[in-house]
């Protein structure tokens, strides 16, 4: 049969929330163009209703997530790079399209977030070597301090990095055992709602990481007043919208992860994601739990630790 004649195949975008790809609650959709106004697909348009499934799947995921061994969730980080690096051409696609890119430097794109997946598994075991350890006390004791998961981390992605961007964001938050609501770029969402196809079908557990498309600051108003969200990365609002999460993250005394200088106008255009990303993001949804333990003779054998 000749090309002519055959009917192209749309591909439907879905949202992802507790490993399963469901239509927005609200039946909506938007079109999402390219960076010429062409039109690319039509994406879900989240409701709240979709935000508050997204962290009650996100809740449910967190107790087996960060009680897997640190080990066990760079092995899980690392199978999602393995995953996009066989579907590079797919996101090299819709990078160039998104990001209105050629396609060398959307490959560069692609090929610096699959290192930065691989960048963030290598670090989950070792990141309590530098946000944790022993502490010097006074008297006979051990004096420890390790670093845990916060929680339900709400993250708003960059708005328009929409692939490396995403990745950068999403990946410190898991690393360290926390679950994430991602709320993804707005007018660039293809790139985060191919990612949930990817995170399905790896070893990713269900729900923890959720992605939302839609209006930025009509989902992210309930997941900063949300009572059982912990935390909140406001990489991807603008200052104004920012100020008004901060104080209905207050709340429930929610860690907020400020818009860095570059990020401030909400555009992240110019944040370098190619650069170094430090550890910042790793350390920024940890809370410190710190142990005292007797030292000394216990029991009848004089055991000592």
């Amino acid at each position: 049969m000749s090309d002519q004649n055959r009917l192209g195949v749309f591909k439907t975008y879905k949202l992802y929330v507790g490993g399963k790809f469901p239509r927005s609650e609200s039946g909506r959709v938007y079109e999402v163009t390219d960076s010429k106004g062409q039109w690319l697909a039509n994406a879900p348009l989240s409701s709240r209703k979709d935000a508050r499934d997204a962290v009650v799947a996100a809740r449910k995921a967190f107790g087996g997530w960060s009680g897997a061994t640190a080990y066990n969730r760079g092995q899980v980080l690392y199978r999602v790079a393995e995953m996009l690096e066989g579907r590079k051409e797919q996101f090299v696609r819709e990078v160039a399209a998104a990001e209105g890119l050629s396609k060398s430097k959307a490959a560069a794109v692609v090929d610096a977030a699959v290192d930065r997946w691989v960048w963030y598994a290598g670090w989950t075991d070792k990141i309590g070597q530098i946000s944790g350890g022993a502490n010097p006390v006074a008297g006979p004791f051990f004096n420890l301090s390790t670093p845990e998961p916060t929680g339900v981390v709400a993250v708003l992605a960059p708005q328009k990095s929409s692939f490396l961007g995403l990745v950068s964001v999403i990946a410190p938050v898991i690393a360290t055992g926390n679950t994430a609501v991602v709320i993804a770029s707005a007018d660039a969402p293809l790139p985060a709602l191919s990612l949930g196809e990817v995170l399905a079908t790896s070893d990713v557990p269900g729900g923890v990481v959720n992605i939302l498309s839609g209006a930025t600051a009509e989902l992210a108003a309930p997941l900063a007043a949300h009572q059982d969200v912990n935390a909140i990365d406001l990489t991807g609002a603008g200052a104004e919208l920012a100020k008004e999460l901060e104080i209905a993250a207050a709340d429930n005394l929610k860690r907020v992860l400020r818009p860095q200088p570059a990020e401030a106008d909400g555009s992240d255009a110019s944040t370098d994601w190619l650069a170094a990303p430090g550890t910042h993001r790793l350390t920024a949804f940890l809370e410190t739990k710190t142990v005292w333990h007797p030292t000394g003779a216990l029991g009848a054998a004089g055991s000592s630790y």
